[in-house]
């Protein structure tokens, strides 16, 4: 990989776009089917997270490409072992499970320090990796794909495009109330 052919600028965008579009997408068939509503109300849950009706939450697909920054500032100085080598997007999801779900420094749901120190069901805890776990492995396959093949601009489009609705949509649910 030449290291002037990906820009610190390209790459913010490339992971802000796949960062939000995976989010979304996990986030939808997490509603759906790991019934996150009742689980968010339960009597552990409710003072960690917001519920379903409050504004914020609806918004919160709105936030993605501020941790999509972050994940690239994080990515970029790695470049040459994330995206120059044949098996980068699994370093990558690695690093995103080893140092995003497991070993937090706080003791959020599904880290280990979660486990250890508070008192939410471990089988709740682990639930959530069925949303997280895929997010960070479509983030990284995605993210390496379209990184290292710049030529294919229907990509680039196409991602673009579905990243405008992802963020369209979370505007429009506010302004119906």
């Amino acid at each position: 990989m030449n290291n002037n052919q990906y820009s610190l600028w390209s790459l913010i965008v490339k992971t802000a776009v796949v960062h939000s579009i995976t989010y979304f997408l996990m986030g939808i068939l997490a509603l759906q089917f790991l019934d996150y509503e009742k689980l968010m109300a339960s009597p552990y849950m409710v003072c960690w997270f917001r519920q379903f009706d409050d504004p914020l939450l609806r918004v919160g697909p709105l936030f993605q490409p501020l941790r999509g920054l972050v994940f690239a500032l994080a990515f970029y100085p790695l470049r040459e072992i994330l995206f120059g080598r044949k098996n980068g997007w699994l370093v990558m999801w690695w690093v995103l499970v080893a140092l995003g779900i497991l070993s937090t420094f706080g003791p959020p749901p599904g880290s280990i320090e979660g486990m250890v120190y508070t008192l939410i069901p471990i089988s709740d805890q682990l639930r959530g990796y069925l949303e997280v776990v895929p997010q960070a492995l479509l983030l990284s396959v995605i993210l390496y794909y379209w990184v290292n093949r710049p030529e294919q601009r229907w990509l680039g489009w196409l991602l673009g495009v579905v990243f405008a609705i992802v963020m369209i949509l979370p505007i429009l649910g506010l302004m119906q109330g």
